[in-house]
């Protein structure tokens, strides 16, 4: 890739730094932000941002970063553009003392990780391409956190290059650090108030060239099972074992409909953790459709579930409780197609081969799509997210900085 080595040096060291912030995020905790990490990474980005020079750095009580850059002479009426990313990672794998590790010119060879992982290119085509150029990976103990760091870095050297090239015209720009994407609890507290973005994206993707404007619609359900307590001697005909009733039930989700299962357009059940004991037991399940009517079917078989599975266990009950998480954002980003036209655009203008897909998740931008920001997302360059396999390429990070440059001056026309 030619051209890039000034955006290299924008995110490169900058995505290691904020590697080193230890903000997983955690979805048993109601505040925003989770974590007290997320804290740190927010109030060193604010610093980093005045520092810089932006203007109107705001850091929010909910744990909300905000901080803009004022219209070139002239564009101070185009339409303002937001830039997204979240601060937390993952709480499916550790994210204390990440250790990144750069590789200047990668070998294509393994790369054998710690407790017995490895990065093998000949089962990760992506690994494989980049044989001669750089990466960044894990030591195999922790993620890596490109899952949103390198989005963070890409935004934050961005910023940085049009506060040093002021030749280069753009209208009302607007940068948003996120807390709490990961368990999606970040966004009810949004500042809509404070934001004068009209459009904005997302900085959330991965290979190069992925351009994706619609996801999933996402619910989270508990069942929560009710039993009967008896001692073990006496129990016959009396005691009901909500332990077990939550087993069952956890049996009953389709297989051939799971994560590990799908891909696609595909949706699926996950049960995400399941506790409890004689008397009380829960489970956690993720329903995801990009289809909604498809995932209400999904919320109906779950009843279902919990029916059956009181007929099997007299006395005992099993009530299930949904909530909608987001929604599929496909129809609201279509209502105003200039928004995936010109980052389309952006992607030709640097070079950038367009791959257009669904998101098998959800962003904030899912999220802020809904509350009348339409939001795509772009890619980052990060690879086996939520995973201690986790690595970033390292110029695909700068390419999706130099693709915001040309969005910024494709907003100023």
């Amino acid at each position: 890739m030619k051209d890039l080595n000034e955006f290299v040096g924008l995110t490169r060291d900058r995505f290691i730094k904020y590697a080193a912030y230890h903000t997983t995020s955690d979805r048993y905790n109601e505040e925003t932000p989770s974590t007290p990490g997320q804290w740190d990474l927010a109030k060193a980005l604010a610093n980093e941002l005045r520092e810089m020079g932006a203007a109107d750095v705001i850091l929010t009580d909910s744990c909300y970063v905000i901080a803009r850059l004022p219209a070139s002479s002239g564009l101070e009426n185009k339409t303002p553009v937001g830039f997204l990313a979240h601060m937390d990672t993952s709480g499916e794998v550790s994210g204390k003392d990440v250790r990144p590790i750069l590789v200047e010119n990668y070998d294509g060879n393994i790369i054998k990780l710690l407790d017995g992982l490895s990065l093998d290119p000949q089962k990760d085509k992506g690994l494989a391409a980049h044989k001669g150029r750089p990466i960044i990976h894990t030591d195999g103990s922790t993620l890596l956190g490109a899952d949103d760091k390198a989005g963070i870095a890409i935004i934050m050297g961005f910023f940085e290059y049009l506060l040093k090239h002021p030749d280069i015209k753009h209208g009302p720009l607007e940068l948003i650090f996120s807390p709490d994407e990961e368990t999606g609890k970040g966004l009810p507290l949004f500042p809509m108030e404070k934001i004068k973005s009209r459009v904005c994206y997302t900085l959330d993707g991965a290979a190069m060239g992925e351009l994706e404007w619609e996801c999933f619609n996402a619910w989270s359900v508990e069942v929560k099972f009710t039993g009967i307590s008896m001692h073990l001697g006496t129990a016959r005909g009396k005691m009901v074992n909500a332990a077990l009733m939550a087993a069952v039930y956890a049996a009953m989700l389709p297989r051939n409909e799971s994560p590990e299962a799908t891909d696609s357009y595909y949706g699926y059940y996950c049960p995400l953790s399941i506790q409890g004991d004689v008397e009380n037991a829960s489970l956690e399940i993720f329903i995801r459709d990009f289809d909604f009517d498809s995932g209400q079917k999904r919320l109906e078989a779950l009843n279902s579930f919990a029916k059956a599975v009181e007929a099997q266990f007299p006395g005992g009950r099993a009530e299930v409780l949904s909530k909608l998480q987001y929604k599929n954002m496909k129809e609201k980003i279509l209502a105003v197609p200039e928004v995936i036209e010109k980052l389309q655009q952006a992607y030709k203008n640097t070079g950038v081969e367009v791959s257009e897909k669904p998101i098998r998740g959800g962003t904030d931008g899912s999220r802020l799509t809904e509350m009348g920001i339409p939001t795509p997302n772009i890619f980052t360059g990060g690879r086996n997210y939520h995973s201690r396999r986790e690595w970033l390429s390292v110029e695909e990070m700068a390419a999706s900085c130099r693709v915001l440059v040309e969005l910024a001056a494709l907003y100023s026309h």
